[in-house]
């Protein structure tokens, strides 16, 4: 990876305390990271503890060091900014165009990628005058991301809680990669599916895969950042934080998940099976735990059925007017290659979109990254170049928009 200047701008919030995590996450790629706190901020963390994070000076005021022009050179010389924690205050200075401390004056200046994760209370995010901040920011091209829901200041919990540092890192590298988060799906309802459904063997144990669910998260979040109205239906993904903005279902099984995507797809415009869902699942599900020895007949002699498949009832049911999208996690064989494989898959399905990927020996599954082909009933084949999974969930949002056209 190429080092990149990285500003990291911290405004006065209780969640200025996550900053430090976000600096790390930017110097342990190798990032050069500058810290600009506002004054504020360094009520809540030290700049010695800044300074020691990313190995360079902190400043909060135009008028230290003069003699380098930092109000100028520190904006002109980024290639991205982060604003985390952004408080209302900041958001109203930057709107207003205000160059009144060293954060301010760099933002003015910066022709960059800027990214600005909101943290505040959940009546200072409803404010008029909050979301009308936001939009105007979001209208001159700034990258505004929701906020998550969860516990606030105090005893309060609802909508304004910084997202976790790897959220917004990753969202800020796919924007310095040039993925677009211009709000082309405003008022668009959009449903989709992650992770890998679980068939219950007994209480105890399951037949599943592999999928981590991290490529229909990225999907999700890109999606609420394009101004979608996104449910998020997922299994076995306890451990991502949820898209911010989205709306999430938890399922278990390949059943459950059939239940829940019948339920909320049918008034949605875009539906996304990027589950990895399974293909069968025992015959019957004993309630007890099965042990070696006493079931041992069971469990070599296992009885499988067909799960439904999803993604055929979808494209049955569709509107005109509606996509449907699936993947093809494939591992080609002797006879067909991996994109023989999707081409084929695409035909039976008849969907919209198919992406396709090459899982197996360490690939995809689990991974931060992704790469593959996105196939459409057109016949086009296009290339989906390697790159983190926010990065080819841009793509794709990029190759969906086009075929709704």
């Amino acid at each position: 990876m190429v080092s990149k200047n990285v500003v990291i701008g911290v405004a006065g919030g209780i969640a200025a305390y996550k900053a430090c995590h976000l600096v790390r996450y930017f110097t342990e790629l190798g990032h050069y990271v500058r810290v600009v706190p506002t004054a504020s901020a360094l009520n809540f963390i030290g700049a010695a503890t800044f300074e020691a994070l990313s190995g360079n000076p902190v400043s909060t005021s135009v008028f230290d060091a003069v003699d380098e022009v930092r109000h100028v050179n520190i904006g002109k010389q980024a290639d991205l900014i982060v604003i985390a924690p952004a408080t209302a205050d900041i958001l109203a200075r930057m709107v207003a165009g205000r160059a009144d401390d060293l954060l301010t004056a760099t933002y003015l200046v910066a022709t960059c990628p800027v990214v600005v994760a909101p943290a505040m209370h959940t009546e200072m995010w409803h404010h008029p005058a909050t979301r009308a901040n936001v939009e105007t920011l979001r209208e001159r091209g700034v990258i505004v991301l929701e906020p998550a829901h969860g516990r606030l200041t105090g005893k309060d919990t609802g909508p304004g809680r910084l997202p976790e540092p790897e959220q917004i890192g990753v969202v800020a590298l796919a924007a310095l990669a040039g993925a677009s988060f211009k709000r082309t799906l405003e008022g668009k309802k959009v449903v989709i599916s992650a992770g890998g459904t679980q068939e219950d063997l007994d209480p105890v144990r399951f037949l599943g895969n592999r999928s981590s669910g991290r490529q229909g998260f990225a999907l999700a979040e890109i999606a609420v950042h394009r101004g979608a109205d996104v449910t998020l239906i997922a299994a076995s993904t306890d451990s991502l934080p949820t898209p911010p903005g989205a709306r999430l279902i938890r399922v278990g099984s390949a059943v459950e998940m059939h239940e829940a995507i019948q339920e909320e797809s049918p008034d949605a415009d875009i539906v996304i099976m990027a589950a990895a869902v399974a293909d069968f699942r025992p015959e019957v599900a004993a309630d007890v735990k099965l042990k070696k020895g006493k079931n041992a007949d069971q469990l070599t002699q296992l009885q499988l059925v067909e799960n439904p498949d999803i993604l055929a009832g979808l494209v049955a049911d569709k509107r005109a007017d509606q996509i449907i999208m699936g993947f093809a996690a494939e591992t080609g064989d002797a006879q067909h290659s991996v994109l023989e494989h999707a081409k084929a898959k695409l035909q039976r399905k008849g969907c919209d979109v198919l992406m396709c990927n090459e899982v197996g020996k360490g690939k995809v599954f689990g991974q931060a990254t992704n790469m593959g082909w996105l196939l459409t009933k057109t016949g086009d084949v296009i290339e989906v170049s390697h790159g983190s999974k926010f990065e080819v969930a841009a793509q794709i949002w990029d190759v969906i928009e086009q075929v709704r056209e």
